[in-house]
């Protein structure tokens, strides 16, 4: 399969997309707002702790206060960590783990220990982002840090050392072990990351040097600055590509600006010099991303509905608990009978699935709503194809067999925004509802309103304000109910339309005799 990076950057922003077979998978995005600050370090003030939710609210000098679980929470109190494990970027998932990014978990024996009991209010702490803020929830923060190299994870507050899962050649993964079992001169811990396949140990040994001197860096920060402050910032958006995606995820990288490709170059001189020459400088009249056609799929990634090529569809609907999916066979009809037909849109539907919540970057609870089989035989191609599917996804997921109501329940791990969360904002006409009130509903309110408030006044004319499109309404099909008004509150009603009047708005105004 062949793989691009193509970086697009303005001055306000810079977009990254993953190209496979000239489909965009992944599309990363960042601008000015700094709004993704995951993988930051900052020294934090304790604002709040809560007991009964076993967390607390940390200030880092955003506007919203980060957020800390106690299992997030070292042990500030002498508390004996006996052993925890880091997960880091999905490549470099360690058998066995889960993959929430730079979020740790840990097997300890906390019988007794309460968050209450490790920090408290006003105290400074150490805290490493795990997930930006998200909508209305702030920064999830933890106190667990990891570094993150081109070859290897520093983990300071651990012994432990593991090798990516994707190294699948046990002699290989014996080798990296052992190398950095003998480099190691710390009781530090280290994730051996994929790119670390085939690297000779002088790499591995200067990138060691590299991440420690980093990490005393950050100590000494910490000692002088003052809280909250920003003590290490993640690498931007394009160099993080580099560095995560470059050879292991894509065999090229096309860039359209000199200042960045610039940076790049200087990056890889740094840390990757044999992949220089896969970077190229795009110089082409037509935007980069126009001339690999990938502004068509992003606008089609931001829609509710998605065609398939069978001529079925899905629905996407986002909510703040959970994302469901519904698969509907649309126009397709099939060509056998039905349970073929539905099978074919099922299957077809699979493949898109995977496709959008890769693309979109959903995560969290994802509910699909597959068309009735009646054959347990296609249940089982359906889910199994969508097992398939997945693996692609550098994400974890988790997927349940499907229900007895035809339902696939499935998680899939969210650090980021998605996609329509960095690229859309709510309606400000049904402020994110969805939905706006029918014309003739407006017209009916507009009847009660002036019925409640106007049958007893002295005035002797009734002006309405209102949207065109409900004028137009009032004075046609609805007009039945201005005309019983008149007769029954014994008073002229005059209907004005303004085009400055969001649709469900409406004035209403009362002429007394002079």
């Amino acid at each position: 399969m062949q793989k691009k990076l193509i970086i697009n950057d303005t001055d306000y922003e810079t977009r990254v997309a993953l190209l496979e077979n000239g489909t965009i998978a992944e599309l990363f995005i960042e601008r000015q707002d700094h709004s993704d600050i995951t993988g930051n370090i900052y020294k934090g003030r304790v604002q709040r702790v809560l007991p009964g939710m076993q967390a607390a609210f940390v200030d880092i000098g955003l506007n919203q206060a980060a957020f800390i679980y106690v299992d997030d929470v070292l042990g500030y109190q002498d508390v004996e960590i006996e052993q925890f494990m880091l997960h880091t970027h999905e490549d470099d998932e360690i058998p066995g783990e889960s993959s929430a990014v730079t979020m740790l978990e840990h097997t300890v024996s906390r019988k007794g220990m309460h968050i209450e009991d490790m920090i408290s209010e006003g105290q400074e702490i150490l805290v490493h982002v795990a997930k930006s803020p998200l909508g209305t929830k702030g920064a999830r923060v933890t106190t667990y840090i990891s570094l993150p190299g081109r070859f290897l994870v520093l983990m300071p507050y651990s012994d432990h050392i593991g090798v990516s899962r994707r190294i699948v050649d046990e002699t290989e993964r014996a080798r990296l072990r052992e190398i950095i079992l003998s480099l190691r001169d710390d009781a530090f811990g280290y994730i051996i990351r994929t790119a670390s396949d085939g690297i000779e140990a002088e790499k591995l040994a200067a990138e060691m040097v590299f991440l420690k001197n980093l990490w005393q860096t950050i100590l000494n920060k910490y000692k002088t600055a003052s809280a909250p402050s920003l003590l290490h910032k993640e690498l931007n958006v394009s160099l993080r590509a580099v560095r995560d995606l470059l050879t292991h995820e894509a065999d090229s990288l096309i860039i359209d600006s000199r200042p960045v490709y610039d940076s790049v170059l200087s990056f890889l001189n740094t840390f990757m010099p044999r992949m220089k020459d896969s970077v190229e400088l795009y110089d082409g009249q037509e935007p980069i991303f126009d001339a690999y056609n990938l502004e068509g799929d992003i606008s089609r990634a931001l829609k509710r509905k998605v065609w398939l090529k069978s001529g079925g569809y899905i629905v996407i609907e986002q909510t703040e608990a959970l994302v469901a999916v519904d698969v509907n066979t649309g126009r397709y009809v099939g060509k056998h009978n039905l349970e073929e037909t539905i099978l074919k849109t099922n299957l077809d539907a699979v493949k898109e699935i995977a496709y959008q919540l890769r693309l979109r970057d959903i995560g969290g609870i994802i509910i699909i709503d597959f068309i009735d089989m009646e054959k347990k035989a296609n249940q089982e191609k359906v889910y199994n194809a969508l097992l398939d599917a997945l693996k692609k996804d550098r994400s974890k997921t988790h997927v349940l067999p499907i229900s007895e109501m035809g339902l696939i329940q499935m998680t899939r791990k969210r650090i980021r925004k998605p996609l329509n969360r960095i690229l859309c904002e709510p309606c400000f006409y049904c402020e994110g509802e969805g939905y706006l009130m029918s014309r003739n509903s407006i017209c009916h309110m507009i009847y009660r309103e002036i019925l409640r408030e106007y049958r007893t006044v002295n005035g002797i004319r009734i002006i309405v304000r209102v949207n065109p499109e409900i004028a137009e309404l009032l004075h046609g099909e609805e007009n039945y109910l201005i005309f019983q008004l008149e007769k029954t509150i014994g008073k002229q009603i005059m209907i004005y339309p303004n085009p400055q009047f969001h649709l469900e708005e409406f004035d209403i105004l009362e002429i007394h005799q002079e």
